[in-house]
């Protein structure tokens, strides 16, 4: 491949990153629904979207411990 392609393909994906990914992560859920079944594939994607969801509050607040304080009773700590 010469060095123009290459150039054209990263414009094309840069262009395009959010069908890409989005394809990737179906394609993904497909393989994981196929190899273990539809149940376990769900409870993946809900631990999957907690796991975002507390990393968002971790970004956004600077500090996991005090939010974790603040959703969870004191006998869970």
């Amino acid at each position: 491949m010469d060095k123009n392609m290459k150039e054209d393909l990263l414009i094309i994906i840069y262009n395009n990153k959010g069908k890409i990914l989005g394809g990737l992560i179906g394609f993904l859920f497909g393989i994981i629904f196929l190899v273990v079944g539809f149940f376990k594939t769900l409870l993946i994607l809900i631990c999957t979207i907690i796991g975002y969801f507390l990393g968002s509050r971790w970004d956004i607040e600077g500090n996991l411990k005090k939010f974790l304080d603040r959703i969870l009773p004191p006998q869970l700590r």
